[in-house]
């Protein structure tokens, strides 16, 4: 007859860990910031910004991921059955650690909308994670570009206070062409606001 064997009582589940020591989030292989490939069709942009704590300082160590659907709302996910055109090498998914001064940047095609829970479409926007040293967990929140009509009628954005609105829009950089500025507050009164998933 078999029995389990005794385990020790001393011995139990890890201690919870921040980001690290085991996940390196300067693994440098894993970033690209730059999602254009050859052929891609749709209006390309830039996406700049600064990562900022609870007292507007710069955070130097943060990695910001993001996913998006191609211009058509069409994501590069098997789970995507819509009848829309993929865009060859198009992996819709970026990754940018910030700089000694928390700025980050992405190269990348505005997305077309995608569809929602209900009949409108959702707002033309980008998935965003922030990874930093000291989180248990990714902060996960949005950029929906300011300039988009359909903003008024998202069902996130929608369920989001107003005045707390605006920390989702990128806005465009004056005097630059296709260039949008959308900063990241970890804390505070203007902190991003920050969605559960």
């Amino acid at each position: 007859m078999n029995t389990p064997p005794k385990t020790d009582p001393l011995l139990g589940l890890a201690a919870s860990q921040t980001v690290g020591p085991f996940f390196q989030i300067g693994f440098e292989a894993l970033y690209q910031n730059d999602l254009t490939v050859p052929g891609l069709k749709g209006r390309l942009v830039t996406i700049r910004g600064q990562v900022f704590d609870s007292d507007n300082l710069p955070v130097p160590d943060a990695v910001i991921e993001i996913w998006q659907a191609n211009s058509f709302g069409k994501y590069a996910h098997p789970e995507d059955q819509q009848d829309k055109p993929l865009d060859l090498g198009f992996t819709g998914f970026g990754r940018c650690p910030t700089d000694a001064e928390g700025r980050f940047g992405f190269r990348t095609v505005k997305p077309g909308p995608v569809p929602s829970s209900t009949e409108t479409p959702q707002a033309t926007h980008i998935s965003v994670s922030i990874f930093m040293r000291g989180l248990l967990d990714r902060l996960v929140t949005r950029i929906y570009f300011i300039d988009e009509e359909s903003n008024r009628t998202d069902e996130i954005l929608n369920l989001i206070d107003p005045a707390r609105r605006p920390t989702l829009f990128a806005r465009p950089i004056p005097n630059e062409s296709d260039a949008y500025l959308w900063n990241i507050v970890l804390q505070g009164r203007h902190e991003t606001v920050f969605l559960d998933f």
